[in-house]
């Protein structure tokens, strides 16, 4: 469901991943037509970054426990 996010609104995406800042610098960019695409690629690549945090810090969290 994030994905269709990150493609068809940018900039909302990076609202439900904690990153407001980066959500509104990316509306700012999605509002040009040309701008659109850059927002996308720029949004599913932060979208992929937090997936990967998520694991590691699953990863080391169950390190920490055993």
């Amino acid at each position: 469901m994030r994905l269709l996010l990150a493609i068809f609104l940018p900039w909302l995406q990076f609202f439900t991943i904690g990153r407001p800042f980066a959500g509104l610098f990316c509306l700012f960019l999605q509002i040009t037509i040309i701008g659109w695409i850059p927002a996308a690629i720029w949004s599913v690549y932060a979208l992929s970054q937090y997936k990967t945090d998520q694991k590691i810090r699953r990863a080391l969290g169950t390190q920490r426990n055993d």
